[in-house]
């Protein structure tokens, strides 16, 4: 009876050893997750001029010194297989930049080098619209931002204060006499038109109307916009109807020149797309267009001016600088990609493509043989597919980073 009860009281303490060690695993495995999931949701620090550092606690930057900043990561970072998305944040610091796939001319190319110049067709001139002297200039310094209706300079004339004094003799006339045979109205409008033809805005003639007096000078306001790139006059400077005061050019759009053999100019025509890059920013490449070719010989050189036409929204090209402008001058039409959109290494060639969710992939092509600037695509890719054509490296670098030395984990062929 003693040995039946101790091999009831053994089995029953091995069947709560057994859930024990159960309940144990499972709270490690839950305890696991959690601890996984807490790993992926956590934010990391970064470099604004370096974003392939990640680090896990505040600090400085190991390459340059500056101050890390903090990334949330939370719900941003897919770690799936062959599938990495990214915050705006993150985009922003990479320096991301996409294309679209389409038809490019892949043909051979020559390439040109010339400088960015001022868009003359935008250029604007403010000038004096009377005689006077300049008492006080408001905008002193060339490369300074102009809008309209902004005070340029105050000046004293005679001549405008006389039409000053009329305008007010109009009003007071009207206001005090009552002839009918005069039309007050007309002598004040006349009055109006002659001060605004001379510069003054209606502000400033109600001004005059509300002070009743006649001011010793006069501030001139611009009726241009733009960034100054001359000033021709200084304080003190007397100047005549029609002398120029200020030059503005603006910068959102510009000019590239260079220059072509005469023997070349046929293979080239107003309006060809080209690709134009600039050192100065890392190589970055822009479209641009043939907007004027010089029909005439350079009596010295007897070459040939060739002016392309480029945006500039941001503001990062500058006049002077150098570009490489590449022009096809063979005709061959194909499935293409930017070629800073392919990366090659011994096991073939690829790009990364932003899926509709917003998502990056990376995907096998097949490249052809094309030019500097596009590579026409065999396989792999189709016409409307979104690639990276800047900080393809860094998503690469990622999912090597991911898939432990492996980027080809999960691709598609």
């Amino acid at each position: 009876m003693n040995k039946r009860y101790f091999f009831r009281l053994s089995a029953a303490g091995l069947l709560l050893l057994a859930v024990s060690v159960a309940v144990l695993f499972t709270a490690c495995k839950q305890k696991t997750k959690a601890t996984t999931t807490t790993s992926i949701n956590k934010a990391y620090y970064t470099c604004s001029m370096h974003p392939q550092i990640h680090e896990d606690h505040p600090g400085n930057c190991p390459i340059c010194g500056m101050k890390l900043i903090k990334v949330e990561t939370t719900g941003g970072m897919d770690m799936s297989a062959n599938k990495i998305s990214l915050t705006a944040t993150q985009i922003q610091l990479a320096g991301i930049q996409i294309d679209t796939v389409r038809e490019e001319n892949t043909g051979t190319e020559k390439t040109l080098t010339g400088t960015v110049t001022t868009d003359d067709n935008r250029s604007e001139e403010l000038s004096a619209r009377l005689a006077g002297r300049i008492q006080q200039l408001f905008v002193r310094t060339t490369g300074e931002k102009i809008a309209m209706g902004q005070p340029v300079y105050s000046i004293y004339s005679e001549d405008l204060q006389e039409a000053e004094k009329e305008y007010l003799l109009a009003k007071q006339q009207q206001k005090v006499l009552h002839n009918p045979d005069v039309d007050y109205q007309q002598l004040i409008s006349a009055a109006e038109n002659k001060l605004q033809l001379w510069g003054l805005s209606p502000a400033q003639i109600r001004n005059i109307a509300v002070s009743g007096k006649v001011s010793a000078t006069t501030t001139i306001l611009s009726k241009v916009s733009g960034t100054v790139s001359e000033i021709a006059v200084h304080e003190g400077d007397y100047v005549t109807e029609g002398m120029s005061i200020l030059k503005t050019q603006v910068l959102n759009n510009l000019w590239v020149e260079a220059q072509l053999y005469s023997s070349e100019i046929n293979s080239y025509k107003e309006n060809d797309r080209v690709s134009v890059s600039f050192p100065d920013l890392g190589g970055q490449i822009i479209n641009g267009k043939v907007e004027f070719i010089n029909p005439e010989l350079s009596d010295a050189s007897k070459v040939n001016l060739i002016r392309i036409s480029i945006s500039n929204p941001q503001g990062l090209i500058r006049p002077g600088m150098l570009a490489y402008i590449a022009i096809g001058n063979g005709s061959k039409q194909a499935l293409a990609v930017p070629a800073s959109a392919i990366l090659t290494d011994g096991k073939g060639s690829l790009v990364w493509v932003k899926n509709p969710d917003g998502s990056f992939s990376s995907r096998m092509i097949k490249p052809g043989n094309g030019n500097q600037s596009y590579v026409p695509v065999l396989s792999g890719l189709n016409v409307g597919d979104i690639v990276v054509t800047k900080g393809a490296y860094l998503l690469n670098s990622e999912a090597i980073f991911k898939n432990g030395g492996d980027n080809m984990a999960g691709m598609k062929m």
